[in-house]
């Protein structure tokens, strides 16, 4: 079977969507076409087309005779979001429950052992990226199109403000409580308990960056006073 074809504006795209979830391209960042233009060494069309992506996935927002701009994540966006990601992911996680073999127990066992290596380093970049895949992994293993078409869609908005929760006090250490509690509950197959588990641990991350969103918002008040 031969490898599928990627397009050029494609692959620029990934690009700036790495350096978007990386931080390197920060909430409000103004994309520069001409600069991109000479650093990529492409024509603006690939690139505009790129940005048409990230613009329909919510990454970026566009001013008409201005240009593109990462989107910045407010605070009725996470109110929104994060109480039907909850949702979405529990039920990910109790049909996950329901289907998981020896194997897939094994292979998630192997990433919450990093994933508490990880923790206990305080590697924030590496525990977040891990994470993702814990949790990319149980959303696949509910194998669910739908469930995941959606949870995708509103995990990749999120991603904008979730690396920033990780930061706070003993948040590290918590979140990873929360996965040994999560990942319990799939080995035992229980899959009400592993729906619940999930559940709270979006809970928690939703109560986190509310309040980072809260702190945030009083700093810049107490600036401009």
């Amino acid at each position: 079977m031969k490898p599928p074809i990627v397009s050029l504006h494609d692959e620029v795209a990934e690009l700036i969507r790495d350096q978007i979830f990386d931080g390197e391209l920060g909430a409000g960042a103004f994309i520069d076409e001409m600069k991109l233009c000479e650093k990529l060494s492409i024509s603006r069309t690939p690139l505009r087309e790129a940005l048409k992506v990230l613009v329909s996935e919510g990454l970026l927002r566009h001013e008409t005779r201005v240009g593109c701009f990462v989107r910045e994540i407010t605070r009725k966006d996470i109110d929104d979001i994060f109480p039907v990601l909850g949702l979405l992911e529990g039920r990910a996680a109790y049909e996950a429950a329901l289907r998981l073999n020896d194997a897939d127990i094994e292979a998630l066992t192997l990433w919450h052992e990093r994933l508490g290596d990880l923790a206990l380093s305080q590697d924030i970049k590496a525990y977040y990226k891990t994470n993702w895949v814990i949790h990319e992994s149980i959303i696949a293993l509910a194998n669910n199109a739908w469930l995941t078409q959606v949870i995708a869609e509103l995990r990749r908005i999120l991603r904008l403000s979730r690396l920033l929760q990780l930061q706070m006090p003993e948040r590290l250490e918590k979140s990873f409580c929360e996965h040994v509690k999560i990942f319990d509950a799939l080995k035992a197959k229980n899959p009400m308990a592993a729906q619940e588990a999930m559940k709270e641990h979006l809970n928690q991350q939703h109560l986190v960056i509310r309040r980072l969103a809260d702190e945030t918002q009083q700093l810049t008040l107490e600036l401009n006073l």
